[in-house]
Order: C-alpha cells, then structure tokens, then sequence
C-alpha cells in the first residue's frame, strides 16, 4: 500500500509528530510505504513562530517534499496543482490524503484520483459552529464529500459535521487531534521550578489567566479582558493577573482597554513565540482561557491540558465535546453570553488552589488518550481500511 500525504504548511508541527510516528509505523511494514509533501513553508499569519536552531528545539524526522519555501499564500492554485500532480503521477498512491475541499489544487488532485482508482481520504475540521446549514454551499460540499473514501476529523463536532452533510458513519475513520505531548509536559517541568523567580522577573501576579494565541477579533478577547476586570473587582481578587501571549492587530486596542479598566500593571501583552516555548509561559499561568467565538478545534487546550492546567473554554471550540468536561477539568461557555464568562472566570478564580490541581489532573487524564502515537495509528489503520474495503 503506498500512501500519498499532502499537507499544507511545515510549519505545522502538531502534524509533524504525527507524521514522525507514521513514518515509525510505515517502516515497520513492509507493504506500506508513505510519501508527505508539504505544499509550503508555513502561513504569513505565522511568520516568526518557526522553530529555531535552539538545541531544545524539537526536530522531526520523516521524509518529506517540500514543494515551496514561502508562505502558502505566495503560492497560486495553478502551480499548486501543477506540482501536486507532478509528485503524484511520480509516487502512483493506491491512497491519497487530502488536508480538505478548501483549495482547489487538491481538489484537482481529487478528480485524478477518482480517474485513475486511487483511494481518497480528507481531513475535516469543519464544524456546524462555523457553517450554518444550507445555501448551494452545502450542495458543493455534499458533492465533493461523495468522492472521499474516508475522514479523519478534528474531533466529535467536525465528524457530526460530515455526518449532517450525509457522509456515511462507518467512513468517519478517526476523531482526534493531537500535539507533542512528551516535549510539551517537559518543557514545563522544566520551567515549572523557575515559576515564582519568572513571576518577578516579569512583574506579575501570583496567579494568573492566560490567553494564548493570535490577537484577532474572532477570539473575543476585549469579552475576556472586560470579564476579567469584573471578576477582579466584585470579588477582591487583586492577586490574579491576565496574560496574553501572542500578536495582532488587537495587541494596541487591548492595551488602550486595560489602561482604561485600570489594569496596566496587572494585564500584560507578551509576543508570540515558538510552540516548544509557551509552557515556559503557561508555567507562571494557573488557568488557559480560549474565548473565541469560532475556532476549528483549539490545540492549546491539548497544550494546557498536558501541562496540568484547568481550561476555561468556548463553547465554539472544536475540542470542547472531546476534551472539555464541565466543572471536572475545566469550565465551558457560550461566548455570545458576556455574564456567562464572568460567571465561569469568578468559579475558578475563587476556588482552592487544590480544586484547580484536581481539575489540571483530570485534565491530563483525559488527554492522554490524544496522543501523536495514537493518532498515528489511527491514521495508518484508517487508511488501510480504505485500501482494502471496497465500499466504505
């Protein structure tokens, strides 16, 4: 069985992992060989955040083709799909692996597949949060989804997803997304020690909230900034702090709101960095706050989760039905409800440091289970079920 797998940006190391331990299980078979080509080096979004020649950089290893290095979107379909198909007929898949039916040079590799009898599997990370139903949308969709053999979703809200667009349940493959759990779990223990010394070092509070990720609007973060400030002030909380970590567009407007709040000495902005470097930061954290209104799965809940913390969580995320167990290892809310997110920041804020440890174990009890070599292994059992079956 030889397995074509194209994904869209190396920058991704949470599909690195998984990649690393794929290639592991494809070596150890003799009939399964498996080819990746990456399509370019990473997303303008994401500029700066590749890792770096740092000896505790994580390294991966596995064989890849990288088609172009710069930004995905410096790339144009034609010549995506020129060089997709070049490797294509070169490699001759018996399966295929597509990121999605977003872009239209995969879904070119898509129509030659279906010529030429190659198995197709896509990965899904849609959820009905983000696409309201109907419209001819649906119908392109639907049509498209019908030449797939397989899914691998990000999770139970991206699966049910397909399932209400009429995908067949036995071709739902897998339900899960991970990250590099052991780098990230060592990582914070290693910074976890320095966490008071880090603290000051910083001028921050004892305990602390923290955002991570991109400063945009979809994350509803002038919602959390202001529950925050609430919370802080009903209930005497002058020892919690709020961190965000990453950049944007919104990085100037929050610091405008906070010095408006009277919070310039307890919230703080702090650039983004490399994903093997945020436990240094969720070490000197006591709760991950993903807020967003919209978000595919939210793979720092993973992250958080690993390192122990309790997550208080949009209802929006992909990840919540999978990883998210209300009042066990974390909080969950709707983000169009402002009170609500008040509500479930005073709950942890006002809870024992103890209660928050028992939700941070819970926590990593249930992610365990999502881990790159599991994944791994569903992938290539998944994709062996779509060269052997017939008819899915």
């Amino acid at each position: 069985m030889r397995v074509l797998l194209v994904h869209n940006i190396l920058w991704a190391h949470y599909k690195s992992v998984v990649f690393q331990h794929l290639q592991t299980l494809a070596n150890q078979e003799p009939d399964v060989v498996l080819r990746v080509v990456q399509i370019a080096r990473n997303e303008r979004s994401r500029a700066g955040l590749e890792a770096d020649s740092s000896p505790d950089a994580p390294r991966y290893t596995y064989e890849y083709d990288l088609l172009f290095d710069r930004f995905i979107e410096d790339t144009t379909p034609v010549e995506r799909a020129r060089a997709l198909l070049t490797r294509m007929r070169a490699f001759k898949p018996d399966v295929l692996y597509l990121t999605g039916y977003y872009d239209p040079a995969q879904l070119v590799l898509l129509a030659y597949a279906k010529l030429t009898g190659v198995r197709v599997v896509m990965q899904n990370e849609s959820t009905a949060a983000d696409n309201p139903p109907g419209g001819w949308r649906d119908a392109v969709k639907r049509l498209i989804l019908r030449q797939c053999d397989g899914f691998f979703c990000f999770g139970t809200m991206a699966a049910n997803y397909l399932l209400g667009l009429g995908v067949p349940t036995r071709k739902i493959l897998m339900r899960k997304n991970a990250v590099d759990n052991q780098a990230l779990l060592a990582a914070y223990q290693r910074a976890r020690p320095n966490r008071t010394a880090e603290q000051r070092r910083l001028g921050l509070k004892p305990k602390n909230l923290i955002f991570v990720g991109r400063l945009i609007e979809v994350k509803n973060l002038m919602a959390l900034l202001d529950a925050f400030a609430e919370t802080r002030q009903d209930n005497d909380l002058t020892n919690w702090g709020l961190l965000f970590l990453g950049d944007g567009p919104l990085a100037e407007p929050l610091r405008q709101r906070a010095n408006e709040l009277g919070l310039t000495d307890v919230v703080h902005l702090l650039p983004g960095r490399a994903w093997y470097r945020v436990p240094d930061m969720l070490a000197v954290a006591d709760a991950l706050v993903l807020p967003s209104r919209s978000e595919p799965w939210g793979l720092v809940i993973n992250e958080a989760m690993v390192c122990g913390l309790p997550v208080v969580v949009s209802d929006r995320c992909g990840c919540v039905a999978d990883l998210v167990q209300h009042e066990r290892n974390g909080l969950i809310f709707d983000p169009e409800q402002p009170s609500q997110l008040t509500n479930r920041l005073t709950r942890l804020m006002t809870m024992t440091d103890a209660s928050r440890a028992d939700m941070g174990r819970a926590g990593q009890d249930i992610i365990a289970p999502f881990s790159p070599e599991n994944v791994a292994q569903e992938m290539l059992s998944g994709f062996k079920k779509s060269f052997r079956v017939s008819e899915l």
